[in-house]
């Protein structure tokens, strides 16, 4: 009896992300459910000082209700109160300022400045910066591993994942990548740091105390990994692919690619609610994606539309979801938007 053919696993990967694409397509077509009851509802535009000019990163700082955002053609860094709901703060000095984190734990807050090749250091209590660590040829996206207080920055252009000391504010190592470092963020259920890295298409592990890669992640069906998200309750990775504007659903656990899903077009940042099991997909292309996850599987519950949407922060709090938009009216905003939950 004649054997059925057999196909490369990059073929088969393809097919999938195809027949994802065509189902979900469909699931928008031809359901009312992201038109007539939305993921999310406006709260509030915040106006935002500066020019009308693009965004980027944005890191929540949950202990202190800050909210820091990159304006990055403003060459500015934002600080928002999410209480008050206004800017405390608009400081200078961030040339193209891409990537933030805050970390209350040391009292700092590091910006990727990557038209100065370096990443600054600002006091949280004081907002004044402290010190400037680099140089790094493209920092991007960053991620602070508390068992080693050091901070571990995207290379982006120059394939590795830079490594500065938090207590000294120096750069101590450069970790070669193999490609293009997209996002970095810190794995606090293993104590490991998990980058995306772009040309490779895999989601790579290293060590926070060795500065080593541990393991390698094979991510088919996914182009240019680059934001990633985190689950850790459920040991889930959520990778999004800019390159075929895919996101991969990645079981840290098990060592396996659960499923890839459609997203918008050139997938950018990605915000996770722990408290209501939601996944939030900001793409370049102001396409915004929502997810339901339920049993380790995602369903996409919306898709809609608002322009540069490219950056999104959620807060595990209230679930407020927060997008900067460059140019609303002519004028930068703070959209704040509220999940609506099924009845």
């Amino acid at each position: 009896m004649p054997q059925p053919p057999s196909f490369p696993r990059s073929i088969v990967a393809g097919i999938l992300v195809l027949a994802a694409t065509c189902i979900c397509d469909c699931l928008f077509a031809q359901s009312d459910a992201a038109s007539a009851n939305p993921a999310l509802h406006e709260v509030a535009d915040v106006p935002m000082p500066g020019p009308a000019v693009r965004f980027d990163y944005q890191s929540f700082d949950a202990q202190h209700g800050r909210l820091y955002i990159a304006h990055m053609n403003a060459n500015q860094l934002v600080v928002f109160d999410v209480r008050s709901r206004r800017v405390i703060a608009n400081l200078d000095g961030f040339a193209r300022v891409h990537g933030v984190i805050a970390v209350p734990q040391i009292d700092r807050v590091f910006a990727s400045a990557t038209g100065s090749h370096q990443v600054n250091i600002v006091s949280m209590s004081t907002l004044k910066p402290i010190a400037t660590a680099g140089p790094i040829d493209y920092p991007d996206g960053l991620a602070y591993a508390p068992s080693t207080q050091r901070v571990f920055v995207s290379d982006e252009h120059g394939g590795v994942d830079a490594v500065l000391d938090a207590t000294t504010n120096k750069l101590i190592a450069r970790i070669p990548l193999g490609g293009g470092a997209g996002n970095t963020v810190y794995d606090s259920g293993a104590d490991r740091i998990l980058v995306a890295v772009h040309g490779l298409n895999q989601l790579i592990a290293i060590d926070p105390a060795t500065m080593k890669i541990s393991a390698r992640y094979a991510l088919p069906g996914v182009d240019d990994p680059h934001g990633i998200a985190l689950d850790l309750a459920n040991g889930l990775a959520f990778v999004a692919g800019e390159g075929n504007h895919t996101l991969a659903v990645f079981d840290l656990k098990s060592q396996k690619l659960l499923a890839v899903h459609p997203v918008g077009d050139d997938p950018d940042v990605l915000a996770f609610d722990p408290g209501l099991m939601r996944l939030y997909v900001s793409a370049e292309s102001g396409t915004v994606t929502v997810f339901q996850e339920a049993g380790r599987k995602l369903d996409p519950i919306a898709q809609f539309n608002m322009p540069h949407a490219h950056t999104v922060a959620v807060d595990p709090a209230t679930h407020l979801v927060y997008f900067p938009l460059e140019n609303a009216g002519g004028k930068p905003v703070l959209r704040i938007m509220e999940p609506i939950l099924s009845r």
